[in-house]
């Protein structure tokens, strides 16, 4: 019999002595509100899960709430903080039943209560805790596989250690222990144990109970990161911690500590923050590694893209080891690509990097490096110590030690991360299990992060593409946009803006947002960019191309409706027009510095009432004026109301010093939230230098009708005071009105205009037909040679659409006046 236990014992796993072994510290510990933190981190360290939490019964036992949780966020994977415990759910069946709970990503796809992320595969394990009160221990593997037999056996001992007697501080109206504290997050009262008010200073006798008198002793600069962590709307269910400092009357600001962790009420109970507060300066300094590995997968829960997990993994590796240096690199193919080296200095790292490889951010086959490349074959962390044989590349980053994580995904390689020591490093016996949990985590949160970067770097250029490549040069104005893709998900935006050009000077500057953030809702966003931009070109007043997109977008039969403010700008007069479509309102910042949100009717989003109407709104631009065109992403939130964010935005753009547009823009973006797109369009009207001199003509269908054109052209120019090239500037003239008198029927109308030594010389017809340069004229033919003198006699001529017709325009550069 004693040889069958020996060999039982044998063959059980290595990893899971170790796991019986790390339990066994943490039981014999003191007792504290980490100790059920730290247990279920043995969850990450040794059955090598992604995520895990324990949920334990409410007071009236109808929910289960999750009372902790360690690795990536629970939104990954669609888990919630609380179940019904007579529910279908994972946890309520492993509860109610008493039995482990196996499911595989084809289950979790039937499971009623599951919600699964899509496109996510995960493997999701729920097992009993029989303790005071019970529970559940709930586990989550991304790896192809899933939980392993070792696994399972790990997950069994982590539920088996646990045992839910609840801390004092959970437990309303108990007593607290020294330095603890029990905050309800609906009231702000506080109870606190006896110690703490003796570190912020505080009289028990004297204190009100209340969070603000001790937030009202922290130092200023410390209290917005302590604001959200007593703030409910900051706070998730989970262990929360960090240092901060108190006043003291007199000598340096005092250092503490909180670790908190919120719990959650239940059915019409409020959520409550309990947690200890402690002297920083009485804490131990070194660092366990269930805690290193903790703190790594709450900075990765956080990362978006390949940089911020470089940074992550750099932030809890390099200090805690006390390392000289660490590189990480995505694996492509054959080479890897190093997204982050820190230090970030070149002459930190080999000459070999700075030489054969491309300076800072270098990249390099993986067969320069044999040793390299054999650690990611194998899939497993390995440890050199000082003077190993290594390849030169590698041996000069770690002389005094280097560690090589391959950093896996799934059923390959994502990438790698070397840490290098310059001084003999003493390996601990426990360092290459660190290594191995820190590994796993970054790799799925490196493939997490690339295709984030990928798919987000794809929908920026076809909203870019979407969007003005640039925008035109405005006389007497300058304008600049931004715009902002939301990184809150991966989907296209329908934001848009637009600098139109028109005649006589004029310019149309228009921004919208369509419904949604869809390629559906992208697609419409070109069509209506497009659509207002020719319908304005073809000379129609705002309210009548705003009129115009409407019926369009109705037309169209879209679920999707858009909003739009279209203002129409005259750059010689300083005035301008404005139509609104259920979009915000321009605002307006005045040379003297005060600013107005102005104060336009406005009609209903496009595409929701067909034959709407479109008032139009006057607005004064004195020289010196910025007019702000903004998309509701910049100015409304789900905490913020759109007036307060109009109002917030006024008076940002009141403070800034408006000579430099683009540093204007930089910073009324520099707080946008980006939970939606943002776009910004602004305008700085200045003036113009040289105003045009303008005269118009009605050319009646009579004989005489060319006659008199030429000579109310002839009296213009000498009232202008052109003394020169009148026989080239009267042909031109009759050319184009008789081409229009000839051609086409209706109104004719001749426009002279004078900008310095231009002359321009529009003649207006009710024709849409462009008229067509001839490639040849024979001796014989009697017409056709008209366009061929006005294009010799100009310097350049063209035609545009005007309100159902075209125009027909050439310019003369005159002699000297």
């Amino acid at each position: 019999m004693a040889n069958v236990v020996s060999q039982g014992a044998q063959e059980r796993g290595t990893r899971t002595l170790r796991a019986e072994g790390a339990l066994r510290a943490i039981a014999a510990g003191q007792e504290s509100p980490e100790r059920v933190r730290r247990v279920l981190e043995q969850a990450l360290v040794f059955a090598g899960a992604s995520f895990a939490a324990v949920y334990t019964p409410t007071e009236d036992g109808e929910l289960l709430c999750l009372m902790e949780s360690a690795g990536v966020p629970r939104t990954l994977y669609g888990l919630r903080d609380s179940y019904p415990r007579a529910g279908r759910s994972p946890v309520a069946e492993a509860h109610r039943e008493g039995r482990p709970v196996f499911l595989g990503p084809a289950e979790l796809a039937e499971h009623a209560q599951a919600r699964r992320v899509p496109s996510r595969d995960f493997f999701l394990t729920a097992l009993p805790v029989h303790g005071d009160g019970g529970g559940c221990l709930l586990a989550v593997s991304e790896r192809p596989e899933g939980f392993g037999t070792d696994d399972r056996e790990c997950l069994e001992l982590i539920s088996e250690a646990f045992a839910f007697s609840a801390p004092a501080a959970a437990v309303e109206g108990a007593e607290l222990p020294p330095g603890a504290f029990s905050l309800a997050m609906d009231t702000g009262r506080v109870r606190v144990g006896d110690d703490l008010l003796d570190l912020f200073g505080l009289d028990p006798v004297e204190f009100d109970g209340r969070v603000e008198t001790l937030l009202s002793l922290t130092v200023p600069e410390d209290l917005p990161s302590l604001m959200s962590v007593v703030e409910a709307d900051h706070m998730s269910i989970g262990d929360r911690e960090l240092e901060f400092r108190v006043l003291q009357p007199a000598g340096p600001p005092k250092w503490l500590r909180l670790r908190g962790r919120l719990l959650p009420g239940g059915e019409g109970h409020p959520a409550r923050l309990v947690g200890t507060v402690a002297d920083a300066s009485t804490l131990r300094s070194d660092v366990t590694d269930v805690a290193r590995v903790q703190r790594l997968a709450a900075a990765l829960a956080t990362a978006v893209t390949v940089r911020d997990v470089g940074r992550a993994v750099v932030a809890a590796l390099r200090r805690p080891l006390r390392a000289d240096r660490i590189a990480l690199a995505e694996l492509e193919s054959d080479r890897l690509v190093v997204s982050v080296l820190d230090p970030p200095e070149p002459e930190a790292w080999p000459q070999l990097w700075r030489t054969e490889w491309r300076g800072e951010w270098p990249d390099a086959p993986v067969r320069a490096m044999p040793t390299l490349a054999a650690a990611l074959r194998e899939g497993r962390a390995r440890i050199w110590p000082a003077g190993s044989p290594l390849e030169r590349a590698l041996g000069e980053v770690g002389p005094g030690g280097l560690a090589v994580l391959p950093l896996p995904a799934g059923n390959r390689m994502a990438g790698v991360c070397l840490i290098g020591w310059d001084t003999p490093h003493d390996f601990g016996s426990d360092e290459r299990a660190l290594l191995t949990a820190c590994a796993g985590l970054a790799g799925q949160a490196l493939v997490r992060a690339r295709a984030f970067d990928a798919e987000h770097e794809l929908v920026g250029m076809l909203q870019r593409q979407l969007l003005p490549r640039r925008l035109p040069r405005l006389p007497g104005a300058v304008a600049v946009a931004r715009y902002l893709p939301s990184t809150a998900g991966l989907e296209l935006g329908g934001d848009w803006y637009d600098v139109i050009p028109l005649p006589d000077n004029h310019v149309a500057l228009v921004i919208g947002d369509v419904q949604g953030h869809s390629a559906g809702a992208a697609t419409l966003m070109g069509q209506m960019r497009t659509a207002l931009r020719a319908y304005a070109v073809e000379g129609h007043p705002p309210d009548v191309v705003v009129a115009h997109a409407n019926r369009l977008l109705t037309d169209m039969e879209s679920d999707l409706f858009a909003t739009c403010c279209y203002v129409d700008v005259d750059l010689e007069e300083g005035s301008a027009w404005c139509v609104r479509a259920g979009h915000p309102p321009p605002v307006l910042r005045y040379p003297d510095g005060g600013t107005e949100i102005a104060e336009a009717e406005g009609g209903p989003p496009l595409g929701v009432i067909a034959q709407a109407d479109f008032p139009m709104s006057p607005l004064r631009l004195p020289p010196g004026t910025l007019i702000a065109l903004v998309t509701d992403g910049l100015v409304e939130s789900p905490d913020t109301d759109i007036d307060e964010g109009m109002d917030r935005l006024a008076a940002r753009l009141g403070a800034a010093a408006p000579t430099d547009l683009g540093l204007v823009a930089d910073a009324l973006l520099g707080n946008a939230r980006r939970s939606d797109d943002v776009a910004l369009l602004l305008m700085r009207y200045d003036g113009l230098t040289l105003r045009p001199l303008r005269e118009s003509w009605t050319v009646w269908r009579v004989p005489q009708a060319v006659g008199h054109a030429r000579r109310f052209a002839r009296r213009t120019l000498r009232s202008w005071g052109v003394t020169e090239d009148f026989d080239a500037a009267l042909l031109v003239v009759s050319e184009l009105v008789t081409n229009a008198l000839v051609h086409t029927d209706g109104r004719v109308r001749m426009d002279l205009t004078l900008v310095g030594d231009r002359l321009r010389i529009a003649v207006a017809d009710a024709s849409p037909r462009s008229p067509v340069r001839p490639t040849s004229i024979g001796w014989e033919a009697t017409g056709g040679r008209g366009i061929l003198l006005v294009e010799a006699l100009s310097a350049t001529w063209g035609t545009l659409p005007v309100s159902g017709g075209k125009q027909v325009w050439a310019e003369l550069v005159l002699g000297r006046r």
